[in-house]
């Protein structure tokens, strides 16, 4: 338990009990507000985002992908305010868990922290394959890199240094997540000032083209399908911001430092995002051969194809390439531990509510951290990982698409508990019904959109991605939407068996459920 002045006591190694920020025996006051942002903006994963994502933007939207690229942020910093307003009330690292169920009940709650739950596993697949090529690519095993086994095994390698980082102290993980975000941002404006200097220098590439005011025209896009595809794709180079509130009860002013370290991360990749695929689009063009963005050999991951054309192989610019993959090496190798960081806290914050087993609320004597939920969350994405990577590269590909789909539904339901839960404090006063009901219910509608156009528009036709699976009901469908969907099944069903074996969360919920007079809402 905490002290009176909100640092944590020692635990006694017994599950955690409590609702409030410090009160379930993490270490608090440990996280600064440049800290907070830090890791909100390392969880983005941004070199690694706009490597995996900008092709397929581009291929979807041409010309427009930067005004495509900073509309995702629309949604996102709506969300980031509902994210704010209710940390402001219930400091609590369950985040969505908690405040799901203290607008919606219980069973709405238990399904929030389990989309978070099963969105972050899926992500860590990808972000371990991601840093186990690019570790060899760094040390030119190029063969290394293409192998599967190798890669597997280096991507679980680099699962399990990440997660004892994150067992050891969340001082220590946030230490590093500045060092390699430092590192991060200053090789991307490097790559975009040195892109703009080559585009419009005296021997520009051929593919280079001027940047004009039509690129920054949404009207522009071909069609209202591509448009909303775009949209989708480029919200996933956004996601990952709320790390920095899971973290709440472990930050210095805990009801307000987190949500503005939400809300200046959101702001801060808005400005990144729009100045590297500005630049990459001037220098590459949207061409489909050679480094043009829409090459569809390139749009897994177009950064390392233009590092060598931006800075060259030789000399200097040789350093700066393999500095550029350093980058998006150290950008998912950082995802992966701001990702097992929200994801052990959630469930930390669940068993400590007592709506999963208890053992996941204990906390290390010595350094203050979820130990069951933190090793939990590392042997399960290596379960994962190596599942997938074993069945096929296929069903592992469309499961990465699949975590738009978790996105959406834990941060559209966030939205919709926000403006629930204040309801009846929304005409107190201007700021409160713009902060507390109007954005985060704009915010909640355009996800719940992106999450029905997606799954059963989009990503559940056959043709989508690189799977597809004959349903005996709905006939042949997509494997993303076979997949995103089958993981919230999965999560209901999951939900029933605990409600069933330990039930007293969904019977006796131990959150207040509404803010039922304005005096109950800051």
């Amino acid at each position: 338990m905490s002290s009176p002045s909100g640092n944590a006591a020692p635990s006694t190694g017994a599950p955690a009990t409590g609702s409030g920020a410090g009160e379930k025996g993490l270490k608090g006051n440990a996280l600064g507000l440049f800290s907070s942002v830090a890791i909100g903006l390392a969880s983005t994963a941004p070199a690694y985002s706009l490597a995996a994502t900008l092709g397929l933007i581009v291929v979807g939207v041409g010309l427009q992908a930067p005004i495509i690229t900073m509309m995702a942020f629309i949604p996102m910093l709506l969300i980031a305010y509902a994210y704010k307003e209710l940390n402001a009330s219930d400091p609590d690292c369950g985040t969505t868990f908690v405040w799901g169920a203290r607008a919606f009940g219980p069973r709405t709650g238990w399904m929030g922290g389990w989309g978070i739950v099963f969105a972050d596993i899926i992500v860590m697949a990808n972000l371990a394959q991601i840093a186990g090529i690019y570790g060899f690519r760094l040390f030119g095993l190029d063969s290394l890199a293409e192998n599967t086994t190798w890669t597997t095994l280096a991507g679980v390698a680099w699962i399990v240094v990440m997660t004892l980082i994150c067992y050891i102290g969340i001082e220590i993980s946030a230490a590093l997540q500045r060092w390699l975000l430092c590192i991060e941002v200053a090789v991307l404006i490097l790559f975009s000032v040195t892109a703009l200097v080559k585009a419009y220098g005296s021997n520009p590439p051929e593919t280079a083209i001027h940047i004009d005011a039509s690129w920054f025209n949404p009207f522009n896009v071909p069609s209202a399908s591509a448009l909303t595809s775009g949209i989708l794709a480029a919200v996933f180079i956004y996601w990952g911001w709320d790390t920095a509130v899971s973290v709440n009860e472990e930050t210095a002013d805990s009801a307000r430092t987190p949500g503005r370290a939400a809300v200046i991360s959101t702001v801060l990749l808005l400005l990144i995002y729009g100045l590297v695929s500005t630049s990459a689009q001037a220098f590459a063009g949207v061409g489909t051969e050679g480094i043009g963005l829409a090459n569809p050999d390139n749009e897994g991951d177009v950064l390392s194809g233009l590092g060598d054309a931006i800075f060259g192989t030789t000399g200097f610019g040789w350093f700066l390439n393999k500095l550029l993959i350093f980058m998006v090496l150290t950008s998912s190798a950082a995802s992966t531990q701001t990702t097992i960081l929200p994801t052990a806290r959630t469930t930390f914050s669940m068993a400590a509510h007592k709506a999963i087993p208890s053992q996941f609320a204990r906390v290390h004597r010595r350094f203050l951290t979820p130990t069951w939920s933190t090793l939990g969350m590392g042997l399960a994405s290596i379960a994962f990982y190596v599942l997938l990577t074993a069945i096929s590269g296929n069903v592992l590909t469309d499961s990465i698409a699949s975590v738009g789909l978790g996105i959406a539904f834990y941060y559209g339901l966030t939205g919709f508990a926000c403006l629930w839960y204040y309801r009846r404090v929304l005409t107190r006063s201007v700021r409160d019904f713009v902060f507390k009901g109007l954005l985060p219910g704009l915010g909640g509608l355009s996800l719940l959109y992106f999450f029905c156009y997606g799954a059963f528009d989009v990503y559940a036709d056959p043709e989508y991605g690189a799977t597809s699976i004959d349903l005996p009901i709905f006939g042949e469908t997509g494997g993303v939407t076979v997949i995103g969907i089958g993981a919230l099944v999965i999560g209901f069903v999951l939900m029933l068996i605990q409600w069933a074996v330990q039930g007293s969360w969904f019977r006796y919920p131990d959150v207040p459920k509404t803010a039922a007079d304005p005096a109950d809402a800051p």
